[in-house]
């Protein structure tokens, strides 16, 4: 990728297109090995493949393993039909706290569990992306794994993310707000584009550091504040609001809706 993204050209018209670009099945690293049925048959469907995740390499050993493949993502049951002891299932969470603690980072993870062992995802947070309860449905696990890769930048997406006034070519790594080339460097391009895919939804600094920055990266969350001020001062005085600040949370940008209640 480019350093800093390209400055919008004001003849050319990057908003034209609307095709999606497709992105190349993946490799998810399962636990127990084989899958459940239900699991397999769904990355089967969905054109994905699995490898046994207690077989893959961690940390340092990753990079140079070559007995298994390196999985893009993580299907992780637990406790469903009484297969995994205890010591297994600590096993399992140790491979996925060393996975994710590693170059590239492991991402999508998705934990399969009963309703009743929810509780024992509190002090595991960082450790996966998303959880689904057993049993649930077939439709339901695809569409999750759908979103889970599009999050990430790997599922089927849309070349252009709207929001409002703005407008980004995730192609062409150009930018506008209201038909007005954008001239950004490729971090400040990075949080636009994740705040709009975002709209409405409230992150902290740690967070957006994370996510936009990467989990390997080591900067004060001061960062985040720079990189926001320069967004606004380019977006200008007409839209710069649309970054609002969450006082002691972060940033968002746009509107969430309402909860109400009854």
């Amino acid at each position: 990728m480019p350093a800093t993204c390209l400055r919008g050209d004001a003849n050319a018209n990057p908003i034209a297109s609307q095709t999606k670009t497709m992105m190349t099945n993946e490799v998810f690293g399962v636990s127990p090995a084989p899958p459940p049925t239900e699991i397999a048959a769904c990355l089967n469907d969905c054109g994905h493949s699995w490898t046994p995740l207690l077989a893959c390499a961690a940390g340092t050993d990753r990079a140079t393993a070559s007995d298994a493949p390196n999985p893009t993502g993580v299907i992780a049951v637990f406790d469903v039909d009484d297969s995994l002891g205890r010591d297994a299932e600590d096993q399992v969470w140790d491979r996925l706290r060393a996975l994710r603690d590693t170059e590239p980072r492991l991402e999508p993870v998705l934990i399969v569990l009963p309703a009743d062992r929810l509780d024992q995802l509190d002090d595991k947070r960082e450790l996966f992306d998303d959880f689904i309860i057993h049993p649930f449905a077939n439709r339901e696990l695809q569409a999750r794994l759908d979103h889970l890769l599009w999050v990430v930048g790997r599922g089927d997406r849309d070349e252009i993310v709207r929001y409002g006034p703005i407008e980004l070519n995730v192609e062409t790594y150009q930018a506008q707000i209201g038909r007005r080339p954008l001239d950004l460097t490729y971090m400040e391009y990075e949080l636009l584009r994740f705040l709009a895919s975002n709209a409405g939804l409230v992150f902290s600094r740690e967070v957006l550091l994370n996510r936009v920055w990467g989990y390997e990266y080591y900067g004060g969350a001061r960062t985040v504040d720079v990189h926001v001020r320069r967004l606004r001062a380019k977006m200008g005085e007409e839209h710069a609001h649309l970054i609002q600040t969450i006082r002691s949370v972060g940033y968002k940008l746009g509107q969430g809706r309402w909860l109400e209640s009854d």
